[in-house]
């Protein structure tokens, strides 16, 4: 690269990821395959519309790439239609607000502090100023279940137009039927926002929202999906909801759209359908699990007791006495890279919040099984114990980065 300055930059970034060990579960490598779709010659070409409805001409090969994104979409999902073009899952989630909704409309999500997502209702976000947002919780933190009882009686109490399902931070499984059964009950349109769990789901080992009768699933498609940083819409068989969905997007709140990484999208839709990424999404539970236990055995608290997924939020201030923002850095010290969140309840600030959120898609892309995974859990603990101890921190970021080297970031993995 000829910018010497950027170059600096990116290779910095690349040995940060080499030599440590990535475990923020919205994270995830790509393929080589997807980094080359993603930096390929698309990034120069302008295609506002949609296959064979664009407003520029040279549209050849940009409908043949989108085309063939939806179509290996629809086949992972089992739907009838999609949306590749929104640009991640925020704008994703804002396009169905925006196409089904008018300005006052409710939507019952679920609350931030319990798991959910900023799109789902909070204040300080676009769609919070512009419709009316209830939400549900969980009826007890330690274990997870949400409280159906009282999101039916929201249901019928603010008769809300969407019922969402999805989360940011929930390790435990949602009831699909309870929330399609309460939404014909009340008249409501269901949309499951599944970005953290979609790779599972493509991959068979979590259940598919639509085959309980969800109506609209959004999601990213890095996370466990493993493309690259984007966002999708998918339809059941509404095709009148679908329609709405595109003309949300575009003309509506986007314009031209990123086929360079539609053609990632694509490439990593593709990779998604082979026999070896179902092994992987296996893994990602099994790992996971095998982190619950170790946090299990030292007593450390587990927002909903432990994980049916990809991800664990853990209480390490009322655990270790220690904070989410605390720990994160520490962590970082030894090559552990993880978020603080907040928890259930919680009675620190948002951004010094009492838990950690952390997961296994990236570091189960790299090869780790459930014993090296056990491994990094002591170490994880083992840090946050001994977090003024510089000797003991430096022996501890050397095991990471010897693990690192043992499992480097492969280029192909399917």
């Amino acid at each position: 690269m000829r910018d010497k300055l950027v170059d600096k930059l990116i290779k910095g970034e690349e040995k940060r990821q080499r030599d440590g060990l990535e475990l923020i579960p919205s994270e995830n490598y790509v393929s080589r395959d997807v980094l080359e779709a993603n930096a390929s010659v698309f990034t120069n070409k302008y295609s506002e519309g949609y296959p064979g409805r664009r407003y520029y001409g040279g549209q050849e090969f940009t409908d043949q790439v989108e085309r063939l994104a939806i179509e290996r979409v629809c086949k992972l999902f089992r739907c009838k239609f999609a949306n590749v073009q929104p640009h991640s899952g925020a704008p994703a989630n804002l396009a169905v607000y925006a196409a089904l909704l008018e300005p006052g409309d409710t939507v019952l999500g679920m609350d931030l502090s319990h798991g959910g997502h900023l799109t789902h209702g909070h204040p300080l976000t676009l769609p919070a100023k512009i419709y009316k947002f209830v939400n549900y919780k969980m009826k007890n933190p330690d274990t997870g279940e949400i409280d159906y009882e009282d999101l039916r009686r929201q249901a019928i109490e603010h008769k809300p137009k969407i019922i969402l399902a999805g989360f940011s931070a929930y390790s435990r499984t949602l009831d699909y039927k309870k929330f399609v059964e309460i939404a014909k009950e009340v008249g409501a349109i269901t949309m499951a926002d599944m970005a953290h769990i979609a790779g599972l789901i493509a991959a068979g080992v979590l259940r598919n929202p639509f085959d309980d009768g969800f109506d609209i699933i959004t999601s990213t498609t890095h996370k466990t999906l493993r493309g690259p940083r984007g966002g999708i819409i998918l339809t059941r068989e509404n095709e009148e909801i679908a329609k709405k969905i595109d003309k949300s997007i575009f003309p509506g709140i986007q314009g031209g759209p990123h086929i360079h990484t539609i053609a990632a999208k694509a490439v990593a839709f593709g990779e998604a359908m082979k026999p070896k990424f179902k092994k992987y999404a296996e893994q990602i539970l099994k790992n996971a699990k095998a982190m619950e236990e170790v946090l299990r055995k030292n007593k450390i608290r587990m927002i909903g007791g432990g994980t049916d997924n990809h991800l664990i939020l853990a209480d390490v201030f009322g655990s270790l006495g220690i904070s989410g923002k605390e720990a994160q850095t520490v962590l970082d010290e030894v090559g552990i890279t993880l978020n603080m969140n907040t928890i259930a309840n919680d009675t620190r600030k948002p951004l010094d919040p009492s838990g950690i959120r952390f997961g296994t898609p990236a570091i189960t892309t790299r090869g780790l099984k459930e014993k090296d995974c056990a491994l990094v859990a002591e170490l994880m603990l083992e840090t946050l114990r001994n977090k003024g101890d510089v000797k003991k921190k430096s022996e501890i970021r050397k095991k990471i980065k010897s693990l690192a080297k043992k499992f480097p970031i492969p280029n192909n993995f399917v």
